[in-house]
């Protein structure tokens, strides 16, 4: 058993990388900024149109300085783990990167849905990969992708990074979960559904789970520290570090994307679950990740851009600010709309939106954020009553992890709306859990063969989360009613 030492954590964002230190004892977790670098789309010209991409090759190099610098401030650094958002990939040939991913927000993807779907129904696709259906899940992008043909592998980000610091190659699981490849039950690749993207079944590498020794890091980057594998989809790793004491929770994370959801022991397949677009994705140690993905902050950081373009900067506290103040009714509108869904001018989309469906759009910025931010708190509502009808569970109070948790209005809607106390924080839950199994892995404070919730016990020894209670009146809570079948 190993007592001390220090791990990073490279944790990408689809706005933001960091690469993070943490240090675990007996008394918590400690992490610690090494280096910050923004991330975001690049717009190119191919196939006769205009492409959205990742530039992962720059990533690769913020990330190999960042550790560089790790390396250099912490002598007893023992293992790299590296998390990001899910869905994309980058093609290899030979091992050599054949183009930059396609960002999930391409239009492209949405031509494969058909594509798959006329090999596999909608109803087969659920009963196999139980996934929510999005038009920009992984199986639908390799379907409409024509530079796949040309491939002989096919690496998620964080795996394609992983790659690239130890020559191995591998799928982490818990990402795998989301590509719509993999089989709900067995979580194995499912070969009819890589079959119905017209692509070879060895296109995808062998699967690994969060804990592995995925290698050592190459020596021309200076050799001798493992890279783990940790829960490799950010949600996995920010679920591992919710600091929750009771059995009884669900879960916000909230970033551009909010997934609000609960954690099962088993996946449901039900009909109702389709019908209601859940998801069950892959948690750490076997456990389900039943969610919904929501429109998250992404509305507001858009809206922001859109302010900024007149060469002003916005005050983003004191906007929210105001916010807090506006008392006249602003419209709730849907956060899950496609046309929502772009790079753009957000807040003139929001206005289309209210004039198309009889409604007063916001009149100023802060109704705007206003709404924003009571459209999101009225979505998690919606989607938690549907989570708690379709799964059975008891659901006592919600923790908001991620930068969300630092949005006061909006967790204390949320508790108004749900009609439940709301526990925010930690803001870096993704880093944290990340640290977290790269510790246990390693043994570090005692850690080795750990539970989940005493992964959790940890957090909450470090973190003290900010509690939001109803307010008065609020009867929202979404009351367990009959347990349903999870087959």
């Amino acid at each position: 058993m190993t007592n001390s030492g220090s791990v990073a954590a490279v944790d990408l964002g689809a706005t933001s990388g960091r690469v993070i230190i943490g240090h675990v004892d007996r008394d918590g977790v400690r992490t610690d900024h090494v280096a910050r670098f923004p991330n975001g789309p690049v717009a190119l010209h191919e196939h006769g149109r205009d492409t959205l991409h990742w530039d992962v090759v720059e990533l690769y190099r913020e990330v190999v300085a960042g550790l560089r610098r790790a390396r250099a401030e912490h002598t007893d650094l023992a293992s790299i783990g590296i998390d990001s958002w899910a869905v994309d990939y980058g093609l290899l040939r030979e091992g050599r990167l054949l183009g930059l991913p396609a960002h999930y927000r391409d239009a492209r993807h949405e031509h494969g849905v058909d594509t798959v779907h006329a090999r596999v129904t909608a109803d087969e696709l659920y009963r196999r990969n139980g996934l929510q259906h999005l038009p920009f899940n992984t199986v639908f992008q390799l379907a409409a992708d024509p530079d796949a043909v040309l491939a002989d592998r096919a690496l998620l980000v964080p795996d394609l990074l992983g790659y690239w610091l130890t020559g191995v190659e591998a799928a982490e699981r818990t990402n795998a979960s989301t590509t719509g490849l993999l089989d709900a039950t067995t979580r194995g690749w499912d070969s009819t559904l890589v079959a119905a993207t017209g692509l070879p079944a060895d296109l995808l590498p062998a699967l690994r789970d969060p804990g592995d020794r995925l290698g050592t890091l190459l020596p021309s980057l200076g050799g001798g520290v493992p890279v783990t594998l940790v829960g490799s989809h950010d949600t996995a790793s920010a679920v591992v570090a919710v600091p929750a004491t009771e059995a009884d929770f669900a879960y916000i994370s909230s970033g551009t994307w909010s997934l609000v959801g609960v954690e099962l022991e088993t996946p449901v397949l039900t009909d109702a679950a389709r019908a209601a677009n859940c998801t069950n994705e892959g948690g750490v140690d076997g456990r389900v990740r039943f969610l919904k993905n929501v429109s998250g902050l992404w509305l507001l950081s858009e809206s922001v851009r859109t302010w900024e373009q007149d060469g002003s900067a916005v005050d983003l506290e004191a906007l929210l600010a105001s916010a807090a103040e506006v008392t006249a009714p602003v419209p709730v509108f849907d956060v899950a709309d496609e046309s929502f869904t772009a790079p753009g001018d957000m807040p003139a989309r929001i206005a289309a939106w209210c004039s198309l469906h009889g409604l007063s759009a916001p009149a100023t910025r802060a109704e705007f954020v206003r709404s924003i931010l009571e459209s999101l708190a009225a979505a998690y509502a919606s989607t938690l009553r549907t989570i708690v009808e379709v799964t059975g569970k008891d659901v006592r109070a919600v923790h908001v992890v991620g930068g969300g948790s630092q949005n006061r209005l909006l967790c204390q809607l949320t508790a108004d709306r749900t009609g439940l106390p709301v526990l925010a924080g930690p803001v870096e839950a993704t880093a944290l859990g990340n640290v977290l199994v790269q510790a246990r892995s390693l043994g570090l404070a005692g850690l080795g063969g750990a539970s989940l919730e005493a992964l959790r016990d940890v957090v909450a020894r470090t973190v003290e989360p900010i509690r939001y209670s109803p307010a008065p009146g609020s009867d929202a809570r979404p009351h367990r009613t009959t347990v349903r079948s999870h087959a």
